[in-house]
């Protein structure tokens, strides 16, 4: 099986919701409460989410599928940075980076970090931004192998609960 990335356009919304939940339940079951997953899937895992996303032409997001059939496995998105530590207009976060799990360690989630970086270096960006859960150590790891860096924090709130995210970036 060898999963294909394309750019997304209108039509995507569907399955970068759908990657979008999988890959949330796969990483946060465990950490947090299910029916509190259920609820953040159903607000913020949504087409018409993706949609807003896909309208706005600051922001970019790329889809993994596999072959044969493209069935959507990941994605990548790429927005303006919002985030507590100062960036510029020459800076751009990762607003979400998801493969589902059967597929980490395939070399996918570089793939698609190698087209946000190309994606920023043709926009003329200097760096990448992103978070990620503290206590995600596989990603923590994949982030500082490919050269991210803690440069702060800021916390993110599911069902209720607190939880702590570092924020990281990387020349590109």
């Amino acid at each position: 099986m060898i999963a294909a990335i394309r750019s997304c356009a209108p039509g995507d919304e569907a399955a970068l919701a759908l990657v979008g939940a999988a890959t949330f339940l796969e990483s946060y079951s465990g950490v947090i409460d299910g029916d509190a997953i259920v609820r953040h899937c159903a607000e913020r895992q949504t087409p018409d989410y993706y949609a807003a996303a896909l309208a706005d032409a600051r922001q970019a997001l790329w889809i993994a599928e596999m072959d044969p059939g493209a069935a959507p496995v990941g994605y990548l998105h790429l927005s303006p940075p919002d985030l507590p530590v100062p960036t510029g207009p020459d800076d751009v976060e990762i607003k979400r980076i998801y493969v589902l799990s059967k597929l980490q360690r395939s070399g996918l989630g570089r793939r698609l970090l190698d087209a946000a970086v190309d994606h920023a270096r043709a926009a003329g960006k200097r760096t990448l931004f992103l978070g990620v859960y503290k206590g995600n150590e596989r990603a923590l790891a994949f982030y500082g192998a490919t050269g991210f860096e803690a440069v702060g924090e800021r916390e993110f709130e599911v069902g209720g609960r607190i939880y702590s995210d570092w924020v990281m970036a990387k020349a590109v």
